[in-house]
């Protein structure tokens, strides 16, 4: 399938305002009347999905469709797309204008990968976002690369109570992030191989929960597989993303590892790396104030 694929990238680059948090709640639920969001203006999580999930109304504002002709259909496993309506025809789906969309955030980066075409094409994109840090923050690299090697039991708190981190790469995986012996680039490694199974499960809506070591992909050698067998039909699009960060009076750079996955159906898998890719031919960046900016314009 030849499809143009678009990713929309947000940076929550500075603290957001009561004022702000309503306006989103208020639009998000005007354009999706059928989705419950709850209102919890401090918490900084509710406004991230708020926000994000105003990416596909500016998406359809763009291509200047008004919000009365358009609606937001969900497949039982989560997959969302939206049909486009003639405003000579309401109510009649136009041919081939579904367009599948995946909604993503992370920290301070919020994102969304579209693409237009036949509905039981296009729901089969996902998009992964890694912020590339260790958890906890101050955890030696080592130790993080080896909590997710293995399924350990960590300390959560001066309590004594344990959260159980369940093994995410395989052996073929960690022997590729070990090839290098310098810690930064073997963190950025782990992020590319976490956000490309993230994206493939989202884009086949796989339920929470997945084992992870179900996934292998052999970024070297550009080969991926589920439960051992080749995947076939998939192209994966990895890019990085850096964003300055204000928090107080602070100004903080991060690094996100970002992978775009969609069902193509051709005969093999393929890997698109940044430096391969043009980003400014799909690839839109924007931020909190310039989607504030457009808040009041988005339902018109």
């Amino acid at each position: 399938m030849s499809a143009t694929i678009l990713v929309w990238m947000l940076s929550l680059n500075r603290e957001y305002s009561a004022e702000e948090y309503n306006q989103a709640y208020q639009l998000c639920r005007r354009c999706f009347p059928n989705e419950r969001f709850r209102y919890q203006t401090t918490d900084p999580d509710s406004f991230r999905l708020l926000i994000t999930q105003l990416l596909p109304v500016l998406m359809m504002r763009h291509r200047r469709v008004r919000p009365s002709n358009w609606l937001d259909y969900r497949t039982p496993t989560g997959k969302h797309w939206i049909d486009t309506f003639g405003p000579s025809n309401p109510g009649e789906p136009l041919p081939l204008q579904s367009i599948g969309y995946h909604l993503a955030y992370e920290s301070s980066l919020c994102g969304m990968a579209a693409v237009c075409g036949p509905q039981v094409q296009v729901i089969n994109i996902g998009l992964g976002i890694k912020q590339v840090k260790v958890e906890p923050q101050g955890t030696p690299i080592k130790l993080y690369f080896e909590r997710l090697s293995h399924k350990v039991r960590c300390s959560r708190d001066l309590l004594f109570s344990y959260i159980l981190i369940p093994r995410q790469l395989t052996r073929v995986e960690k022997a590729n992030i070990t090839r290098t012996s310098d810690e930064a680039r073997m963190l950025q490694r782990l992020c590319i191989l976490l956000a490309l199974k993230e994206s493939f499960l989202k884009a086949t809506g796989q339920p929470p929960g997945f084992d992870y070591t179900r996934l292998e992909f052999d970024v070297p050698n550009q080969r991926a597989f589920q439960d051992g067998q080749p995947m076939r039909g998939w192209e994966f699009r990895i890019f990085a993303s850096h964003i300055g960060v204000a928090r107080g009076a602070v100004l903080k750079q991060e690094e996100y590892q970002c992978v775009c996955a969609f069902f193509t159906g051709s005969p093999e898998s393929t890997f698109s790396f940044e430096e391969e890719l043009d980003l400014e031919e799909w690839v839109s960046c924007i931020n909190i104030d310039e989607i504030m900016a457009a808040v009041g314009k988005l339902d018109a």
